[in-house]
């Protein structure tokens, strides 16, 4: 079957009145991770059929091990699979990570966070007083590294890692002898993981290697959650998968499960099925639509004087750096003589550009003059914001 993604416009996206697009005016809306591409056949029959009879009640507990078995298979593609009997719903990732902070962590037990980090997880540890060590990684040639020695010195007993692979912003797919690396460091310093696969099914041109079930140590140290929310796009279906690796876990969290997956949507966990089972080739060819805007991207950001980007192996984000642009260094140059805080990029790409992207600042310390900025949405739209940037570019300060 082919598909085309090409369709929608940037007045239509306007029209349809989403967070994304009605924030920001009438700016191109590239800074919720979100797709602009629709969403597989197979999972919008299913829900107008549903809304047609009328099945919109709450799901049958006899379903939930059919939900397990098909993301099981699914992950089962890139490594151990997980046993469906330690997997549970979840209405988001995120509650995931509530769940392994307040069950699994010891009150006051600080959350390590990689950065740049997706911008929750600088945040939400804070929701239960607890410390956030950002632990900046390393940006070496047009690639993104996770400082090893930096984070065994961040991480103590009994603190969590907070480790999300494909790696939202930075674009990174950690292969297999960097998470081991990884485990060592945790296995030294006594901490926990959470994993965050979110981006599992959005690949580029890198490879998902999953980190709980590699070894002994990292099943007994790692909590995980994936969900088809990205790969196929239906986050405001609310649901997700907590996953556990050992008999421990589960049995400490099988007690909890009622309490947090009641707000997981009925027509979220059957989308979730259908997802994973009916609608991998839908999933391949968004993946390979987007790969080509972000090849089209990352080569014109190459052209773009005093900015560069990592390249993106996973997620459709990329993470770019403006600090050397000269519209950024004109107005840092303005802000001193005006002795004011001077304007991040972002703030003035959607001033000049009307372009709404992420700033970096909210995915850690020194990145600033940072912008996430979201490629899932129809390449005319993509290309008309690099010309709009291109433009504020070639203008200069």
């Amino acid at each position: 079957m082919t598909y085309d993604f090409d369709t929608r416009t940037i007045s239509d996206l306007l029209a349809q009145g989403s967070h994304k697009w009605s924030t920001f005016g009438d700016a191109i809306a590239m800074w919720v991770a979100e797709m602009d591409l629709g969403i597989a056949p197979e999972i919008r029959d299913y829900l107008v059929s549903a809304a047609q009879r009328g099945t919109l009640g709450y799901l049958p507990p006899r379903e939930i091990p059919g939900i397990m078995n098909a993301v099981s298979t699914w992950l089962g593609q890139f490594g151990p699979a997980p046993d469906p009997e330690r997997m549970f719903l979840i209405p988001e990732v995120l509650s995931a990570l509530r769940i392994t902070i307040t069950q699994f962590t010891a009150p006051g037990a600080p959350v390590i966070v990689p950065t740049p980090a997706y911008m929750p997880f600088l945040t939400l540890p804070g929701e239960y007083d607890r410390e956030v060590r950002q632990v900046p990684s390393i940006f070496r040639e047009g690639r993104w590294e996770l400082d090893l020695e930096a984070l065994e010195e961040a991480l103590t007993p009994g603190s969590l890692l907070v480790l999300c692979n494909p790696w939202n912003p930075a674009g990174r797919c950690l292969s297999g002898p960097e998470l081991d690396k990884v485990a060592a460091v945790v296995e030294r310093r006594g901490a926990r993981v959470f994993e965050d696969s979110i981006h599992a099914p959005v690949l580029i041109d890198g490879t998902y290697v999953p980190y709980g079930p590699r070894s002994a140590a990292t099943r007994a140290h790692t909590i995980s959650a994936i969900s088809a929310t990205k790969g196929w796009n239906i986050p405001g279906l609310k649901a997700a998968q907590l996953i556990f690796y050992n008999d421990d876990d589960t049995a400490r969290y099988a007690p909890l499960d009622n309490a947090w997956s009641s707000p997981t949507s009925t027509v979220g966990a059957r989308a979730t099925k259908i997802a994973f089972e009916e609608g991998r080739d839908w999933n391949r060819a968004v993946c390979s639509y987007i790969a080509e805007t972000l090849r089209i991207v990352e080569n014109r950001v190459r052209a773009w004087p005093g900015v560069r980007m990592a390249h993106v192996e996973g997620t459709y984000i990329a993470f770019l750096d403006f600090s050397e642009a000269e519209f950024v260094r004109g107005e840092e140059e303005r802000a001193r003589k005006e002795a004011r805080e001077p304007k991040g990029a972002v703030a003035a790409i959607l001033e000049r550009a009307n372009v709404a992207l992420t700033p970096g600042r909210a995915s850690g310390a020194g990145f600033e003059q940072w912008a996430r900025m979201v490629l899932a949405t129809p390449r005319a739209i993509a290309l008309e914001a690099l010309d709009r940037i291109e433009g504020l570019l070639e203008a200069g300060a």
